[in-house]
């Protein structure tokens, strides 16, 4: 079935159409958008897209995300009309049950999305020389010796160190903290550790 012409930001209904005592139901408008009928589509449209719109921001919180995934759902309603069988509850109850499966999909993803990233930010950087300094530091030398040589740091650098180091931030978290770009605490965290290094004559 082909997709309606303008299923995003319908015109409103005419009023002498929509409020009239002879609008059918949305159980026979489903069945009649099986049909391929575009005025059905567009009649049930209006009833749902309210509806489906605040389920999915209930669910999805961010409002552009939450209006692309309405409008997912409204062409699913199209393509998928088909599906629907009035014997087994309302359409509006279909169409919800569509809505929060697309939803709840929709968050899935984005946080799968979130901890790939994360994923690889974290193998990417352990590769780096100064990670591998960073945990010479830790495991070789003691408390007091590291104290005394953070303090030669810089306090920029010093703060980035603490954070990512020893209060386990990631370098996202570090940069968010002081409100500073990562790529610059990256930078902070390489010339940091070069200088513990040195101070605690470390061999990397």
């Amino acid at each position: 079935m082909d997709e309606p012409a303008r299923p995003r930001h319908m015109a409103p209904v005419p009023s002498e159409v929509s409020a009239g005592p002879t609008v059918p139901s949305p159980e026979e408008l489903m069945i009649r958008v099986a049909k391929g009928d575009e005025r059905a589509f567009e009649l049930l449209y209006d009833q749902f897209a309210g509806p489906i719109y605040g389920l999915v921001r209930r669910i999805v919180r961010d409002a552009a995300q939450s209006e692309e995934v309405a409008q997912e759902v409204l062409v699913e309603l199209w393509r998928t009309a088909t599906r629907y069988a009035p014997d087994k509850g309302s359409a509006l109850n279909w169409a919800m049950t569509l809505a929060h499966r697309r939803a709840v999909d929709r968050v899935r993803s984005a946080r799968a999305s979130t901890e790939r990233e994360q994923k690889a930010t974290f193998e990417a950087a352990r590769g780096r020389p100064f990670d591998e300094v960073a945990e010479s530091v830790t495991a070789r030398l003691e408390r007091s010796q590291v104290r005394r040589c953070l303090s030669f740091l810089t306090d920029l650098q010093r703060e980035s160190v603490l954070l990512a180091y020893y209060q386990g931030y990631t370098y996202r978290e570090v940069a968010e903290v002081l409100s500073t770009p990562q790529g610059t605490v990256k930078t902070r965290l390489r010339d940091g550790l070069i200088r513990l290094r040195d101070c605690l004559g470390v061999t990397a």
